[in-house]
């Protein structure tokens, strides 16, 4: 199992209206979807940027799982995203690595996907996110 391609970087943000004077109004680039995540809390857009994607993240309330991270460390780079085939066996291989997945089962992200997030204090301090495109 390879990784496919970067499939998105998340960036958390307060507002996503706020953030969209950077890549809207300055960059030109266009949101290609947006959603709510009413189970994790978020309201996420989406913003094409050649063969990638940026995710902003937005809290819809203190209890999203965003608002410790922007509490903590502010508005910024969240997570880079990699897509692959099967989640599900990604996160066994993860495993038999010593890389920490934060679930032992894929959950529903946006977009009609399963994501899984590998712990960063496994993944050079860098908090990644498989994705599998349904």
């Amino acid at each position: 199992m390879i990784m496919k391609k970067i499939d998105h970087i998340g960036i958390a943000v307060r507002s996503i209206e706020n953030a969209l004077k950077l890549y809207n109004d300055l960059l030109g680039l266009e949101i290609t979807g947006e959603e709510i995540l009413e189970d994790r809390g978020l309201k996420v857009a989406f913003i094409k940027v050649g063969d990638t994607r940026i995710e902003l993240l937005e809290p819809l309330h203190e209890k999203s799982e965003i608002s410790s991270f922007l509490e903590k460390k502010g508005e910024g780079m969240h997570h880079i995203a990699y897509e692959v085939d099967d989640v599900k066996s990604m996160i066994e291989k993860a495993k038999s690595l010593e890389l920490k997945p934060l679930s032992d089962e894929p959950k529903d992200g946006a977009h009609n996907t399963k994501v899984v997030f590998l712990h960063p204090k496994t993944t050079n301090g860098v908090l990644v996110e498989l994705v599998e495109h349904k």
